[in-house]
């Protein structure tokens, strides 16, 4: 494996540990600030709101710059932010903090995953992109309790203290291990400056796979956002209890993500009609089971497996029908935060109307099952990648 690739997937795992483990010292945070809880929670939201502009306009603007020097930048971006966060004397820039460090979430996965996709041979980008991703899925697993345990040992703003550390280190990593030239395109046709990268959105398998993109997050984050009330309102366990299931769902992702970025090298489409597939299955088979405590544990499980095997994959996907434009590569993780949007929403209504707290799990399931239709379609016009079987 080349070394450039763990240095990116450092760089994902302190990205992840920003994101995932704030929800463990919201409290501590609002005390500290005389702040409610709702107002504390925008700390979260800003974020996630951050990360959808970010990665388009950060992308777009840095479309002629070599990629490596980009990833620098990004990651120092990342770093000044947390350090705001760890040594924020009132809330409003603690705030500040927090979207700062959230402008390079999706511009470093998007052009990460080019950068990584190109130190390996052609025929395992996917892999490639899965080992970048584990950085974000192991912190998805560590990072409200990694958060909660240091906040509790030494207060919250060790936590982004140590989340800095990472940053520095993984900024230090990609200085000295990822190549200069990694993941330019170059040739005829290269997508270049920002003219070339929107010309890009010309085809039409980067907006299907767009939509399959937003509709699988939709699925997943559909049933995900409610997960605890299924849990504990249905499933039967205590609300000490979902604190463990959300790390079995979080080792799913794990799973998922390395299983799927080697399908995906072999037969990219189907893995990605599979995967998706199998989302629709295991949440209609969720709702269907909820009422068993044992059932759902493993259920949880495959959620997580399912929810994230065609990340790696749509990911090269997308690049490879935009030929590499980097654009293109951000757009598809706006994409899955608008997919989350949707898919809390829609679930939220489910609940609303009175349908009770199984009634996520379908929502997320009939989502699903609409990237599935999307994908079917997007695979019957494309041409399979060389080497690679549909």
């Amino acid at each position: 494996m080349p070394s450039g690739l763990v240095a990116l997937a450092l760089g994902g795992f302190g990205i992840g540990l920003t994101e995932f483990l704030i929800a463990g010292l919201l409290p501590q945070v609002a005390s500290d600030f005389a702040v409610s809880e709702a107002t504390a929670g925008r700390l979260i939201s800003g974020y996630a709101l951050s990360v959808a502009v970010g990665a388009i306009v950060l992308t777009a603007a840095t479309a002629r710059l070599p990629r490596k020097q980009v990833l620098v930048g990004l990651v120092t971006l990342f770093v000044i932010g947390n350090l705001l966060s760890a040594i924020a004397p009132s809330y409003s820039v603690m705030l500040l903090g927090r979207i700062v460090a959230a402008l390079c979430h999706g511009s470093f996965f998007g052009i990460g995953s080019l950068v990584a996709g190109s130190l390996v041979a052609p025929e395992r980008k996917s892999r490639a992109v899965a080992v970048m991703f584990a950085g974000l899925t192991v912190a998805n697993v560590l990072g409200v309790p990694f958060g909660a345990l240091v906040g509790e040992r030494w207060g919250w703003r060790a936590a982004f203290w140590a989340v800095t550390a990472i940053g520095v280190l993984a900024l230090a990593g990609i200085v000295a291990l990822v190549p200069g030239r990694a993941g330019t395109v170059t040739g005829a046709g290269a997508p270049t400056g920002l003219r070339d990268q929107l010309r890009a959105f010309r085809s039409s398998q980067v907006w299907l796979t767009l939509t399959a993109t937003a509709l699988g997050y939709g699925g997943m984050f559909g049933a995900f956002s409610y997960l605890a009330y299924t849990l504990t309102e249905v499933s039967g366990f205590s609300s000490a209890d979902v604190a463990w299931l959300l790390m079995v769902y979080g080792v799913g992702l794990v799973v998922g993500n390395l299983i799927g970025g080697r399908a995906a090298d072999r037969a990219r489409d189907r893995t990605l009609v599979l995967s998706s597939l199998g989302l629709t299955v295991t949440l209609a088979a969720f709702g269907l089971l909820a009422g068993s405590a044992v059932a759902s544990v493993i259920l949880v499980f495959l959620m997580g497996v399912a929810g994230f095997a065609g990340v790696p994959g749509m990911i090269t996907r997308v690049t490879d029908a935009a030929h590499g434009a980097a654009l293109a590569a951000s757009a598809n993780v706006s994409a899955s935060n608008v997919g989350n949007a949707l898919g809390a929403w829609l679930g939220g209504l489910a609940i609303s109307a009175g349908l009770g707290y199984t009634a996520p799990l379908y929502t997320g399931a009939a989502i699903a099952l609409a990237s599935v239709v999307v994908m079917l379609v997007a695979a019957r016009r494309a041409e399979p990648p060389v080497g690679q079987n549909r």
